[in-house]
């Protein structure tokens, strides 16, 4: 989409919101199953007051906000409903061009510099789609006791959208990768808080790169990435922590040793390297860094709070992950943990991709219940019960979700 697209579609909302969503929906016969319309709206979205009252925001700058789990129902996820986690300024995004916006792929261990641009990327490599999972690090802080600082994110920081890109490692294999290569190290647009330095810059383990689900994205569920979503190209790495998943990406370098850019040294983005006690402090030198997402589920539908009529048998279903790992059971409880039962799940259509679970529960007389969900994954790793290991940073919750209904 263009620029010139895009400050029409502003102006539009402005005017109507209604007015930019077509009566008919051309070629709406050829959609994918699973992937509901684009949100056009939100590929105008700029800032945290543009966000529709679905959002919670946590901050606005930077800009952090979540949506309610029952709106992450979607296999795919829709452009109007992800979760935004941004470190600084957010870029002045109506200077972007994307006819003239570069990819240089740099540092120590290439063989040879190159700058791309996103024509480039387009015509010179072969193109991939993709359902990758991206999960904040911190998703489910909220839920840690003690707890721990940092944006108190409730379960929804994680979504799975269609992405649409080249590979990293087909990128990299161009460029020339040298023997010595150990980590890769990312670089956006946006600004430190304090107006100077990147406001992030990590990266993640040269092999990581070199797999077949990590893309340098330039479409997002078949269209252009929306502004806050990391327009106009975005490195994505399904299953790794969101924040190596760089937004408005302008490059990598490939490194000779771990990436030093912001936000990688300890403790961000880490964990103890050994058990400790809730609210135990840990030295940096016991922290290691997080390279994969774990075992989660999370239930979309009903949504919490709703109420059930008596002897009426009700659909309970949402989604499931584990990093790079498949899913292979999910469960579901009623009475607390005491009895579970397992649900369908469906194969992941891609390695990174979420998977989606269903089942059929009946509640036997009228009062209070909780419907908890757990999964556990290829390596037999299980969701915890209340609450995993505690860590001073409060990354990686996974504690089982749970929702409240009534029957009446």
């Amino acid at each position: 989409m263009s620029l010139n697209r895009r400050k029409f579609l502003r102006g539009a909302v402005a005017a109507s919101a209604a007015s930019v969503i077509p009566v008919n929906w051309v070629f709406a016969g050829n959609m994918p199953a699973g992937v509901a319309p684009l949100d056009i709206k939100a590929l105008t979205w700029m800032r945290a007051e543009d966000l529709p009252e679905h959002y919670t925001v946590l901050n606005s700058k930077p800009l952090n906000a979540y949506p309610a789990p029952h709106m992450l129902d979607a296999p795919v996820t829709p452009a109007g409903v992800p979760f935004y986690r941004w470190n600084g300024h957010l870029p002045e995004f109506e200077t972007i061009d994307p006819d003239t916006w570069t990819f240089v792929v740099d540092g120590e261990s290439v063989e040879e510099s190159k700058t791309y641009t996103i024509s480039d990327l387009k015509a010179k490599f072969k193109h991939h789609t993709l359902n990758l999972t991206l999960e904040c690090g911190g998703n489910g802080r909220r839920n840690f006791h003690p707890g721990a600082k940092g944006n108190q994110w409730s379960d929804t920081a994680v979504y799975c959208a269609q992405w649409t890109g080249v590979l990293v490692s087909d990128v990299l294999k161009d460029c020339g990768v040298k023997d010595d290569a150990v980590y890769t190290g990312h670089h956006g647009a946006d600004v430190h808080m304090s107006g100077n330095g990147a406001a992030i810059s990590r990266g993640v383990p040269i092999d990581f790169a070199m797999n077949d689900s990590a893309l340098i994205a330039w479409a997002m569920n078949g269209e252009d990435i929306p502004y806050l979503n990391g327009f106009p190209l975005r490195i994505i790495y399904g299953g790794r922590p969101g924040s190596v998943s760089q937004k408005c990406i302008k490059g990598m370098s490939v490194r000779n040793k771990k990436h030093d850019g912001q936000k990688m040294a300890a403790p961000a983005y880490s964990v103890p390297k050994f058990p400790v006690a809730p609210g135990e402090k840990v030295e940096k030198k016991d922290f290691e860094t997080i390279e994969e997402m774990i075992v989660k589920s999370l239930i979309t539908f009903p949504k919490t709070g709703t109420v059930l009529t008596q002897g009426k048998p009700m659909e309970v279903r949402g989604h499931a992950w584990a990093g790079l790992k498949e899913v292979v059971k999910v469960e579901i409880s009623v009475d607390f943990g005491r009895r579970w039962q397992t649900a369908e799940l469906t194969r992941p259509v891609n390695v990174a991709a979420w998977q989606q679970w269903k089942t059929v529960i009946e509640l036997p007389e009228q009062g209070y219940y909780e419907v908890w969900a757990r999964a556990t994954d290829s390596n037999g790793d299980t969701q915890p019960l209340v609450q995993p290991e505690w860590n001073p940073k409060g990354y990686m919750f996974n504690g089982c979700h749970r929702i409240a209904v009534r029957v009446v």
